[in-house]
């Protein structure tokens, strides 16, 4: 039977023991990557997006996305202080609930990160040509710096002069990140940490600058679009922005997807999930009041006060309508800090933080990217996908040859694809995983209630089922297209399960304690502190 086909906890640590990455990250290096993956794209970026869908109702969407996360890591960290192993939610689910739920979970975990990432590229993008043109008045030809406007009624590309083919700068900086990736784990954690201390201090500054001149006016109308948005707009008010910008919280996930790579991970994994989410929980209601009480987060509406998604063909051609007026609102904004911050007579402060978000972003992209391939590293490793994508470099001792065909894909969605709806599309995948972890903290209580567990979710009969409730309401509250993104994703990936990891599973053959592939030949054990 396929739903019987579970991995004992045992043997997945066993594994991981014998065949493991390089452990190097301590929980300072844990929390700071945790904080360059969440903080980033949901405030540099996606504010603009969920003020077009809440106006500054946007405040709640932050506190309901961040409540659905603080009880959904508090799962995760049970988990992965059980489980310190690379995998995430997939390697829970297959220890929990079978081979074929874990691999839908790792399936979507590949959706969630590699369109992550592409949307962060997409976003940096944005604040580089803003930079670009302030400091120097140049500007790249836009149809080579930003990809075409895809329409919400079928995603259809549509063809207008005012919108670019391809997005070189997102190509750019997605190919940079991966070969920084590729280099090894150590040097990306270095680099990240470098990155995070830059980004915290710009948000700081912003906070400084914009709060003490709060306009109270401007949080009125506090919800122009209600909870859920008008009738028949999906993925519209204060709960469908929370829906949206829920993806830039996933960074805590991140975060566990490192476990192996973990210098005692029973500890530090924890401390890395918890505590990165406290802090930039408490920067996204800092930065976005601020945002919103300098210049305004009311959207825009179509003929005949409709709301429009942001991101759609629609909402493009009313910003553009704007811009030949000179208006240019924070919802219509491609860096919408920088963009605030210009707009209250700053401007050298705009192009600091605009310039802070360039080399900033990247981080957030490092840390999608290192999930995503770390995913497949697993799977690949228990025979779900060839075993050749597991291969570890002699040099790097990282797995290579899915890092590059990870950023290679990234690359060219963000070339093509706009920020609103890879947000969305992201979501699906994201809102999936979190609702396993939260099913498969209760089904392990119950299996094996006496295995030890450094860390124990508090009232876990209360917070596990308020975290799998949460993701079935943010995921319900999604675009229709995006909604619709997971259960054909899923489809795509049950045709690749029955074609190849069905047959070619470790667990399905019986090897439960997993062979080493022949990419791990030869390769003698790093001694810690040598890489």
């Amino acid at each position: 039977m396929i739903f019987g086909r579970v991995k004992p906890l045992d043997a997945i640590l066993a594994t991981a023991e014998k065949k493991s990455l390089h452990r190097s990250l301590g929980p300072i290096q844990l929390t700071l990557l945790g904080v360059g993956a969440i903080i980033g794209t949901g405030i540099f970026v996606l504010t603009a997006a969920a003020a077009q869908k809440a106006g500054p109702g946007m405040m709640w969407s932050f506190v309901i996305a961040g409540a659905v996360c603080a009880v959904a890591a508090l799962c995760y960290s049970e988990l992965a202080s059980m489980v310190p192993v690379s995998g995430s939610a997939y390697t829970y689910s297959y220890a929990v609930v079978g081979e074929l739920l874990a691999w839908m979970v790792g399936w979507a975990l590949v959706l969630e990160y590699a369109v992550a990432a592409s949307a962060v590229s997409v976003g940096w993008s944005g604040y580089f040509m803003g930079l670009l043109k302030s400091w120097t008045g140049l500007e790249l030809p836009t149809l080579l710096s930003a990809g075409p406007a895809w329409s919400m009624n079928g995603w259809m590309p549509v063809a207008d002069i005012s919108h670019g083919i391809i997005n070189v700068p997102a190509i750019i900086v997605a190919l940079a990140v991966t070969w920084l990736l590729m280099i090894g784990t150590t040097e990306s954690a270095r680099v990240n940490a470098a990155l995070v201390a830059v980004k915290v201090a710009a948000l700081t500054m912003f906070v400084v600058v914009t709060l003490p001149g709060l306009n109270s006016e401007h949080f009125s109308p506090f919800m122009p679009n209600g909870w859920f948005g008008p009738s028949g707009a999906s993925g519209m008010g204060v709960v469908g922005a929370a829906a949206s910008i829920f993806f830039a919280y996933v960074g805590f996930d991140a975060v566990s997807t490192a476990a192996e790579e973990t210098k005692n991970p029973q500890r530090n994994v924890p401390i890395g999930l918890i505590g990165s989410l406290a802090l930039c929980t408490i920067f996204y209601l800092l930065v976005a009041a601020g945002a919103i009480g300098a210049m305004g987060a009311q959207p825009i509406y179509g003929p005949g006060h409709t709301a429009i998604a942001p991101g759609s063909a629609e909402f493009m051609a009313q910003c553009a309508a704007l811009a030949k007026d000179g208006v240019t609102p924070l919802v219509c904004s491609n860096e919408a800090l920088a963009h605030v911050l210009r707009s209250i007579n700053h401007s050298a402060l705009g192009d600091l933080i605009g310039f802070a978000a360039n080399i900033a972003l990247p981080s957030v992209i490092l840390m999608m990217l290192f999930g995503q391939t770390r995913i497949f590293f697993v799977m690949a490793r228990d025979g779900l996908l060839p075993e050749k994508l597991a291969s570890v470099h002699p040099k790097w001792k990282t797995p290579h040859v899915v890092t590059l065909i990870t950023g290679i894909a990234v690359a060219i969605a963000a070339a093509l694809l706009p920020v609103g709806q890879l947000a969305d599309v992201s979501n699906s995948g994201t809102l999936f995983a979190f609702f396993m972890v939260s099913i498969a903290v209760l089904v392990l209580r119950i299996k094996d209630p006496k295995r030890v567990r450094p860390f124990k979710t508090p009232l876990v009969w209360i917070i596990a089922p308020l975290s799998a409730l949460g993701c079935i309401v943010l995921y319900f509250n999604l675009p229709f297209e995006a909604m619709m993104v997971l259960p054909i994703w899923g489809a795509i990936g049950l045709v690749f399960y029955f074609a190849y990891g069905y047959r070619k599973s470790h667990v399905g053959r019986g090897i439960v304690e997993v062979p080493e592939p022949e990419a791990y030949e030869g390769l003698e054990p790093e001694v810690p502190g040598t890489h």
